[in-house]
């Protein structure tokens, strides 16, 4: 079976990759394996797991997996909302251009910087919480609120879920905590997505699916 790596930031992506996004590609004879970024080196234990806090940190860990010769490429998966500084091209890409047009140019900046032609780059717009949008009543019944009126009502502000915007307190996860300030990332973030299914996500989140679909291709 051909092996794809995909550096995530945490739990719940992981998670995401493992429940949902696999099994897609099994039927490809294809594995797709999640790794968490190390935060932290730890001498003579285990290393800290999860979130981007520097880009320095995530490069080392994709050298390392593109050493894995058994792989047909490495990916990755980290949220458009809240990189690093020093990620490639982020700096260049403070204008009001399409987003669509900014998380391109910071992932041709990302490919640049690594340039190893089995790294596919990818970065989620603006953040995993957007893909759970897709379906407004499996997140408000998930979260046990009848509130999908008012989960719609943002979802109709925009084009679609990718585009719910950035801004600190827009981001689509502090747009969730607002409505549902029971809701954690860890436990529900993977189980609402699955609850959706991949085809809805992909149907309705363009970025995304130029993703998945660009991975089903490898040989």
């Amino acid at each position: 079976m051909k092996k794809i790596l995909v550096l995530v930031e945490g739990q719940t992506e992981e998670r995401f990759v493992k429940d949902l996004l696999s099994i897609s590609f099994e039927s490809r004879n294809i594995s797709l394996i999640p790794k968490i970024v190390d935060t932290k080196i730890v001498k003579g234990g285990p290393n800290f797991k999860g979130g981007l806090r520097s880009y320095g940190a995530a490069k080392k860990d994709l050298l390392k997996l593109l050493h894995d010769t058994n792989t047909i490429a490495v990916t990755t998966m980290f949220d458009f909302y809240g990189l690093p500084a020093d990620f490639p091209g982020v700096k260049d890409n403070t204008d009001n251009s399409l987003c669509y047009e900014k998380v391109e140019a910071i992932e041709n900046a990302f490919a640049l910087d690594i340039e190893n032609p089995k790294f596919i780059p990818y970065i989620q717009l603006h953040e995993f919480e957007g893909l759970l949008f897709t379906v407004p009543e499996i997140v408000s019944n998930t979260l046990n609120g009848n509130k999908k009126d008012d989960v719609q009502a943002i979802l109709d502000d925009f084009n679609n879920p990718e585009e719910i915007n950035d801004g600190y307190e827009t981001a689509p996860s502090k747009r969730l905590l607002k409505i549902f300030p029971n809701y954690n990332k860890v436990v529900f973030g993977s189980m609402i997505a699955n609850r959706i299914g991949l085809e809805q996500i992909k149907n309705s989140c363009p970025h995304f699916n130029d993703w998945v679909e660009k991975l089903l291709i490898l040989e």
